[in-house]
């Protein structure tokens, strides 16, 4: 398919904004959603609209079928090795934090979490709960000058007392790829366990849980082309067995009366209550949309766009590009404009008048910006429809943009 074909599969960039053509690029919060997504969420509601797992009816066996077509899907993406491993939640901020409800009795006074400096808040705050109620230490892994973690530092602090281990595989606000393959392989050493926020991942780059020997992997649908509201926990069995049930209620049961209750068997002891039935469906969709194009064309068309729109900041005298120097990055460029009293929320609101959709602020990473001296960026951010096109009219709307508040 050509860009002009992968664009036509996506309604909403057929809009205008402020009169102008919309271009999109605002993909790592959250990416559109292509034809086939759409159809299927409007397809199950028309034809299939049953709760799960509890009937014997046609509609709820119909749509229970479907329900774990796509678990098995996401098996196979991920290669896991069970279905069983894959847990439905409601994103990324969901999984992780019930990784950390439900590994809590794993965990005692004295231990310490080790959090890189490049995690967004969802994959900090959870873990500073967690050592708090057991009275755990979290210790800090700092970037380095090119915005890369320092791995160095990182074997310095990595010791006996090292339980958990919490990276992302691909920043949020800078783009950045972290060696997660090698701090696997360093933790586990030390018998540590690792728990990796691939939401910026998995729409760019394949991933193999197998090969990478995560123990933990997490990431969310809106990010990659499918609906708000669904993400998926991978863990490795044996360490979901081991974990205590996050919620309460229908579905995660085996057995219940006054006297005590018995827990259902993976996956569902982690998924109480109705799913978002549509939305797993529907992330089916999206997975065979991403493997349709292949995450090797994905890959190569996002880096050339990458390349492309940082040489030409880099021609542009009021712009710092951070993570420029970086060895591998992915998604995302994070930028600001040099001009005395401009923030980079003044430069989103003239980009937006000119239909160009980016985000600026903190990006849920204060302590990057905080490293950084900065109190936000502009972050350009790719998916699969963006073309040079839309990076020359980003640039057209930086240098307006300049002209006006310079």
């Amino acid at each position: 398919m050509t860009i002009s074909d992968i664009q036509q599969q996506f309604p909403i960039l057929q809009r205008q904004i402020n009169g102008k053509r919309l271009v999109y690029l605002d993909n790592a919060a959250t990416s559109q959603k292509p034809i086939c997504v759409l159809d299927s969420i409007q397809k199950y509601y028309e034809n299939y609209n049953a709760n799960v797992h509890r009937g014997i009816h046609t509609l709820s066996r119909e749509a229970t079928e479907l329900m774990e077509s796509t678990r098995e899907c996401i098996r196979e993406c991920i290669h896991a090795k069970h279905a069983h491993e894959i847990i439905f939640t409601k994103g990324t901020t969901d999984a992780l934090n019930l990784i950390a409800f439900g590994i809590e009795p794993l965990l005692q006074a004295g231990d310490e979490i080790i959090v890189s400096q490049l995690e967004h808040h969802s994959n900090i705050v959870p873990w500073q709960m967690l050592a708090e109620r057991i009275g755990a230490k979290i210790v800090m892994l700092p970037f380095d000058e090119n915005c890369e973690l320092n791995m160095s530092e990182f074997k310095h602090i990595l010791n006996e007392r090292t339980k958990l281990v919490c990276v992302n595989q691909v920043s949020n606000a800078l783009g950045v790829v972290n060696p997660i393959q090698e701090i696997i392989a360093l933790s586990h050493q030390y018998n540590a366990l690792v728990v990796i926020d691939g939401a910026q991942a998995v729409p760019h780059i394949p991933v193999h849980v197998g090969e990478l020997d995560a123990d933990f992997y997490c990431f969310s649908g809106h990010k990659m082309y499918a609906p708000t509201g669904v993400g998926i926990l991978y863990g490795k069995e044996a360490l979901l067995e081991q974990m205590r049930p996050y919620q309460g209620g229908g579905e995660m049961i085996k057995e219940v009366s006054f006297s005590g209750t018995s827990y259902a068997g993976l996956p569902f002891k982690f998924e109480a209550g109705t799913p978002n039935i549509e939305a797993n469906i529907a992330l089916k969709s999206a997975v065979d949309f991403i493997q349709n194009i292949g995450y090797e064309t994905i890959s190569a068309h996002e880096h050339n766009l990458l390349t492309n729109l940082t040489e030409k900041l880099s021609e542009i005298d009021e712009i710092t590009i951070y993570a420029q120097y970086a060895k591998q990055r992915s998604g995302a460029v994070s930028f600001n404009v040099n001009l005395a009293g401009v923030h980079a929320s003044d430069v989103g609101l003239i980009l937006d008048k000119q239909g160009i959709a980016v985000r600026t602020g903190h990006h849920c990473t204060q302590p990057i910006m905080q490293q950084l001296g900065v109190n936000g960026t502009i972050r350009a951010s790719f998916g699969v429809y963006n073309s040079v096109e839309d990076i020359d009219a980003l640039i057209q709307g930086l240098k307006l943009s300049i002209t006006m508040l310079g």
